[in-house]
């Protein structure tokens, strides 16, 4: 068949394999070619990746691979390609990934499922016993529309609304780059509750304690889990919203986390990484129109990253660096301490107020907000022809 983008509401329907092959490359090769760092033998050298088929986790795979030659396992909810029908792109992405780290002589495997039920957990810990002895790390990065609850057999559902009152902003409709006003009602019911079992912490300090109780957490254990939390003018429907509840007890669990793995030495952390393009921010009102003004700034000042060089930092910087991880009052790991340089954000906000309803954007990067999002999907390569039949199981 030939595999051409689709999207509907600014969400990418199909992905292509070869592409995400090329988009993996890219990020492989890119970690390759930095420099050898001198203390490799102090990072992971077995990671558990709960959900490290796209964005974040991916990168945070690929990254440990790469820099610390680390075994990894995979977990996470995949679509399966058909005789006519496309994988989703973490499906893609984690095959080609994973021949690739064979080929590096490192052992690669998934799990693809629920991450969120008890069965997926058992699995993974029988992979981990019989394939890795013990974890290192663990990196817990999903972003799930929906959770059933693994005891009481509850479906809770996450949304992105702001709390108490209806949140008006510009925003951009990214395939025709005009301006235009997003209004979004507040959460009704039990929407907050639902949002917070599905994108706080609950599950992580399960998957957490289900693994130290088997004894399969080695000893100096890390743990990390991402989070954001964005500028002023998002914090009503993110930060202050919904999603910001779930993310305040994310970052209570990593405390909580902390205090019990002490008999490990282990510790529990949260990452505030940096606003990007990923499947999940391209359909959050307001969102795009931040992200376009925020890569032009960036950019001019030299200071933009994307999630592999993001994770890169995260590793060699902060996690593994040698001495004691630095952290915010709060506790959190900030990287996106770059974004929330005064001088960007004033910059960003400058641009902002040039912004006018049903005119095209002005002074942002619509088009490398466009280009990375068709990367993620891996669609926009040069090195791809697009025009050839291909059989989407066949990578």
């Amino acid at each position: 068949m030939i595999i051409k983008q689709k999207i509907m509401r600014n969400v990418s329907l199909t992905a292509h394999p070869a592409g995400c092959a090329a988009y993996v490359q890219e990020q492989l090769d890119y970690l390759k070619s930095q420099p050898l760092l001198e203390n490799r033998d102090s990072y992971p050298r077995r990671v558990l990746v709960i959900g490290g088929s796209t964005g974040y986790g991916l990168a945070s795979r690929m990254v440990a691979a790469v820099v610390g030659g680390a075994a990894s396992i995979n977990v996470s909810f995949e679509r399966e390609p058909a005789e006519n029908k496309v994988a989703t792109p973490g499906w893609y992405n984690t095959v080609a990934f994973e021949r690739e780290a064979k080929k590096m002589g490192l052992y690669a495997q998934s799990i693809f499922g629920d991450a969120f039920s008890t069965e997926i957990k058992e699995q993974t810990a029988e992979l981990v016993k019989q394939h890795l002895g013990q974890v290192d790390l663990i990196v817990y990065s999903l972003a799930s529309p929906m959770r059933i609850d693994p005891v009481t057999g509850q479906q809770y559902k996450s949304v992105l609304k702001p709390i108490g009152k209806t949140y008006s902003a510009l925003s951009v409709d990214v395939p025709s780059g005009i301006v235009e006003t997003a209004v979004i009602e507040p959460a009704e019911g039990t929407q907050v509750e639902e949002t917070v079992k599905v994108m706080g912490g609950e599950d992580w300090r399960l998957w957490i304690e289900f693994l130290f109780g088997k004894g399969l957490l080695a000893k100096g254990f890390k743990t990390v889990a991402y989070s954001y939390i964005g500028p002023e003018i998002t914090f009503p429907v993110y930060r202050e919203g919904t999603i910001g509840k779930a993310k305040e007890h994310l970052e209570r669990t990593a405390g909580e986390l902390t205090r019990n793995l002490s008999v490990i030495d282990g510790e529990a952390y949260v990452s505030v990484n940096k606003a990007l393009v990923t499947r999940a921010s391209a359909v959050i009102p307001v969102v795009p129109l931040y992200i376009a003004l925020l890569y032009k700034v960036m950019k001019e000042m030299g200071l933009h990253e994307e999630c592999t060089r993001q994770i890169h930092r995260l590793f060699t910087d902060r996690l593994y660096r040698g001495t004691a991880v630095p952290v915010d009052a709060e506790g959190r790991i900030r990287l996106d301490d770059w974004e929330m340089r005064p001088d960007v954000q004033a910059e960003v906000d400058r641009r902002w107020a040039m912004q006018k309803e049903g005119s095209p954007m002005v002074g942002g990067d619509l088009e490398g907000f466009k280009e990375e999002y068709d990367h993620i999907h891996g669609f926009g390569y040069a090195s791809v022809d697009y025009s050839v039949d291909v059989d989407p199981r066949e990578v």
